[in-house]
């Protein structure tokens, strides 16, 4: 007997006890863990809106809302050419 009054036989199977808890938890814990950083999952399961939201990301930031705006104001204020020589030209504006 030990000095706490429990045999050695007890001692061993209380460490096989913990050791098997243990290793259940460590399981556990990789697999809580495994799910929350499978990022390759959870982006093919939304890869759609993941696309879209990469477009647009992609746009704005290349600049496109600027550009796509110049443009169409530019044609709104653009009148018909009449006559054109070399580069440049002759616009009617009809004012």
């Amino acid at each position: 007997m030990g000095s706490n009054g429990r045999s050695a036989e007890e001692v061993r199977r209380d460490l096989a006890t913990e050791r098997d808890e243990l290793a259940n938890a460590v399981e556990s814990l990789r697999r809580e863990v495994g799910e929350a950083t499978d990022v390759k999952g959870k982006l093919k399961a939304h890869m759609p809106v993941a696309t879209a939201a990469a477009l647009g990301v992609g746009f704005v930031l290349a600049g496109g809302i600027g550009a796509t705006m110049r443009y169409l104001a530019r044609r709104g204020r653009e009148g018909s050419e009449t006559a054109r020589v070399g580069r440049f030209s002759f616009i009617d504006r009809g004012r």
